[in-house]
């Protein structure tokens, strides 16, 4: 047996060690799971949390009517349409995200626990939330992340990332592409015996809750309504969940959620040719399609990020239009914000334009911009990796080979994905698999979908096999 065998023959035990979290109590039969008892089994309750964050400079961050937006997209709808444009800005909270609502619990939770530090996994903002957190509370902190192909080329975006974990006094792990993350990622777990600061713990998804909360009270006292619309960047799937929550425990059911993702469609996120080859490295379809269809994947036994669960719609927007809308967003309302958030900004300005001028669409996060992060840098690199930058259609863009630019603001469109294909394809994993009632009771909330087309989905995934 190998070491890299031996570790992930250990990988259960060293994840119940790092969270001191039994994930076998929620286990029900077969592939079904207790969703909301691990959630509550967490141990802090709403007003826990939001109390947690408050300390630590995060949330109630202002929600901001994008009027110049707004307008903008109004000049290509017709009339007596074009949705008011709001934005929940994230880039406010402690380290520049909303990814300091997901660290503020988790490591919060370690230093109850009396650990020494916290590890994280993840080339994004989530490290530098990580960091700050841990700087506040005074533990140790060692962010891992995936941050080059084999060339030791590395996106400029990931290094900016890395610059401010460090900036926070954390020890950032550098490694290429590929399954190394994951073996290096628990071998640090084993040896500093250090907690777990997962983004998809219970930890990480609960603290989202009050940023989906906080829409729903701040909208009801700014227009005696429930947005019409909330859209959240879409990667590894917590966002979203996360902030569905929130609004439904403020009582907004009715609000559509719609997760948006960059369309990367054709490029693999653990090869090693693709990996400099896109714009964009996160808030992807790279991510938000494989954790919606197999949230578990993730590097904890249970994901608490469950997409599928809450949301309604998913739509595409290409890499040209999110850096379009970013600069839009800096010359109309002098708002300079980093790229993620600016991916479901896109979607909402192509939305807001089939919706009358009554409707709101929420779009849920802004995230803080840097030197690396600020899409010249990024187009820049993009340059250098051969990619073809034109102006055209912006559906016309294939990731790899060109990003393609709009001509006018008239020309940003969304892509909707067929949300039934996505059940479809979480079900292929259990493919012969035979379904016992409390399973398929677990599958309907899972997939908000009745058992008679539950039924009739996998049917059809077991016809198509022969």
């Amino acid at each position: 047996m190998t070491d890299y065998d031996k570790l992930m023959s250990k990988k259960l035990e060293i994840m119940k060690s790092s969270m001191k979290l039994d994930y076998q109590k929620f286990e029900l039969e077969g592939i079904a799971f207790d969703y909301e008892k691990m959630m509550n089994d967490a141990g802090y309750n709403f007003e826990d949390v939001k109390r947690i964050q408050l300390e630590n400079n995060i949330g109630n961050t202002p929600l901001i009517e994008l009027k110049n937006i707004t307008q903008y997209a109004r000049k290509f709808a017709k009339k007596g349409f074009g949705a008011r444009i709001f934005l929940k800005d994230e880039a406010q909270n402690l380290s520049g995200s909303f990814k300091a609502r997901r660290a503020a619990i988790s490591v919060y939770h370690a230093k109850k626990l009396g650990y020494k530090g916290v590890v994280a996994a993840t080339s994004g903002n989530y490290g530098a939330a990580v960091a700050a957190m841990a700087a506040r509370l005074n533990l140790k902190c060692i962010i891992v992340q995936e941050c080059f192909d084999s060339h030791e080329k590395n996106q400029p975006e990931i290094i900016e990332k890395a610059r401010r974990c460090e900036a926070y006094g954390a020890e950032v792990v550098q490694l290429s592409v590929g399954p190394e993350l994951f073996y290096e990622f628990l071998k640090i777990l084993e040896s500093t015996k250090y907690f777990n600061a997962s983004l998809y713990s219970p930890y990480g998804v609960m603290g989202i809750e009050t940023l989906g909360y906080e829409i729903a009270e701040e909208m009801l006292k700014k227009e005696g309504k429930y947005p019409e619309i909330v859209i959240a960047t879409n990667a590894g799937g917590g966002n979203l969940t996360g902030t569905a929550r929130g609004l439904k425990y403020h009582g907004a059911h009715d609000t559509k959620i719609i997760g948006a993702s960059v369309d990367l469609t054709g490029l693999h996120m653990a090869s090693d040719r693709d990996f400099n080859l896109k714009s964009f490295t996160t808030g992807h379809t790279g991510f938000g399609i494989p954790f919606a269809t197999f949230p578990d994947r993730s590097d904890v036994p249970r994901s608490a990020a469950r997409p599928l669960r809450y949301m309604d719609e998913y739509v595409l927007v290409n890499q040209g239009s999110v850096f379009f809308i970013t600069e839009a967003l800096s010359l109309l309302e002098g708002m300079e914000r980093g790229p993620a958030g600016n991916t479901s900004l896109a979607a909402a300005f192509s939305i807001a334009q089939t919706l009358p001028k009554d409707h709101i669409i929420v779009v849920q996060e802004s995230e803080y911009t840097g030197a690396g992060k600020h899409f010249n840098a990024q187009i820049a690199f993009a340059k250098q990796q051969g990619i073809r930058l034109q102006f055209g259609d912006p559906l016309d863009e294939i990731p790899g080979k060109n990003l393609i630019f709009p001509k006018s603001a008239k020309d940003i469109k969304h892509k909707t994905l067929n949300m039934m294909d996505l059940k479809k394809s979480y079900l292929k994993r259990y493919k012969d698999h035979i379904y016992s009632t409390l399973e398929i009771k677990y599958l309907e909330a899972e997939l908000k979908l009745d058992q008679m087309t539950i039924l009739k989905l996998m049917e059809e995934i077991n016809e198509s096999k022969n």
